[in-house]
């Protein structure tokens, strides 16, 4: 296609005026000749304007009127352009109507929302997991319809990072896991997952492990009893002394094993009750220190710094075994001379309880898997350190009870620091004893 300036343009509509002009000025025609001119050079103008207007009112999609010059040149690239949006948004309709076609079939959830909470389209698995209707409740606010407190904080709240588990709003025998994400223009997507099957799988594992410890105690008890017994009474044979030796380090280990599981069920299977107290650090630290001397093979420099003005509300005993899980983990991680430091501090935030060695440190990669039960970096210390493999398991969900959570930093050959974060109103200020 040709391209025309404003030059040529100029130069079609002034030509023929200037002609009749110097026309005009030669036979002494007078000005009406030139008026005229002029008059025709506009309504030319105006019938190209005309003809523009009524093509855009009746529609660009029908074929642009013929014009020459830059009015041929504007009809043309304005169809060019509408064809091109046309065929753009044919495409994005298509991608659309792919993407709701895809969601419509999943099994989960999925509902659109505008950046005001609206709700845009959701798929028919939101009417069985949700209660959400499909053409009834768009443009309906979703907090108005689904009103569950927990799913009401979560969705104010804003963070999404983790995703809410909650039962389903329409069958309470459901158990749903939702996650948001925002996309485009402060728009949200919402995912719900129908996760029954997972909960009930879950709590039948926690059942068998808590009914298996249970029963399994009894009779370890017994054995264990008559052990000690041959233990104390043995001295003929200095082969069988040895192997009843054997026989009762396995069985008191086995013991704690089993009182690490019975109490890491607890934890997981019974509510966290209201027998908070107001707990002082330092001589619980210094238990703790006693605690880490009797664990540890050698000897540990162990150093308390304790803000003696701040106290914990919370479960003693829970507190207790999870502050006490951490100091002797340094303690069976550290070697002879190592530093042990057992620290508890707040500041505007939060208030912190920190076990700091100069240990062996973690490798950065094994950090993320610490707190899984019988997790170890190092599956050969198993024996010579003593531990169940159950102990940062526990700490991590005392500190869920409690509102807070482990922080880790380790480096390897220099040391590591295990950190417990607990919400700002969880201390107490207390007086100095």
């Amino acid at each position: 296609m040709r391209y025309y300036s404003w030059k040529t343009e100029l130069l079609r509509i002034s030509l023929p005026i200037t002609l009749v002009a110097g026309a005009c000025a030669i036979f002494d025609l007078g000005i009406w000749p030139l008026f005229a001119a002029s008059l025709l050079a506009c309504a030319w103008l105006l019938r190209n304007l005309q003809r523009l207007s009524d093509w855009l009112y009746s529609g660009v999609d029908n074929e642009p009127p013929e014009a020459i010059g830059m009015w041929g040149q504007v009809f043309d690239v304005i169809y060019d352009m509408q064809r091109d949006a046309t065929q753009n948004t044919t495409k994005l309709q298509a991608m659309i109507d792919y993407l709701h076609s895809s969601f419509a079939s999943m099994s989960d959830a999925v509902v659109m929302l505008d950046p005001l909470g609206n709700i845009e389209w959701c798929n028919a698995s939101a009417n069985d997991l949700l209660g959400l209707r499909e053409g009834d409740d768009t443009g309906r606010q979703l907090i108005n319809l689904i009103r569950s407190p927990a799913f009401l904080r979560y969705f104010d709240a804003e963070k999404y990072q983790a995703p809410l588990e909650m039962p389903s709003p329409v069958n309470s025998n459901l158990s749903l896991s939702i996650s948001v994400s925002f996309f485009g223009q402060r728009n949200r997507l919402l995912f719900a997952r129908d996760v029954t099957r997972t909960h009930r799988l879950e709590k039948m594992r926690k059942d068998f492990v808590a009914n298996v410890s249970h029963e399994l105690r009894t009779p370890l008890t017994v054995i264990n009893g008559y052990l000690e017994t041959f233990s104390e009474h043995g001295g003929e044979n200095p082969r069988w002394d040895r192997a009843v030796s054997q026989m009762l380090q396995q069985s008191r280990r086995m013991h704690m094993l089993i009182q690490d599981l019975m109490l890491l069920s607890r934890l997981e299977a019974v509510p966290k009750g209201s027998d908070d107290t107001v707990i002082r650090l330092r001589p619980l630290m210094e238990m703790i220190r006693e605690e880490c001397g009797s664990a540890a093979k050698g000897t540990r420099r162990i150093v308390i710094e304790c803000d003696d003005k701040i106290a914990i509300n919370g479960n003693a005993n829970e507190l207790r075994s999870a502050f006490s899980n951490l100091a002797i983990n340094a303690a069976r991680y550290t070697a002879d001379d190592d530093t042990i430091t057992l620290r508890w501090y707040r500041d505007d935030d939060h208030a912190y309880f920190e076990v700091e060695d100069t240990g062996i440190g973690i490798e950065p990669q094994y950090i993320p898997r610490l707190t899984e039960r019988f997790y170890r970096v190092d599956q050969s210390r198993s024996l010579d350190t003593g531990g169940t493999g159950l102990g940062l398991a526990i700490v991590k969900h005392v500190l869920i009870r409690h509102r807070a959570e482990l922080r880790i930093r380790s480096v390897p050959n220099k040391g590591s620091v295990f950190t417990c974060v607990f919400p700002r109103s969880a201390a107490v200020a207390v007086t100095p004893a």
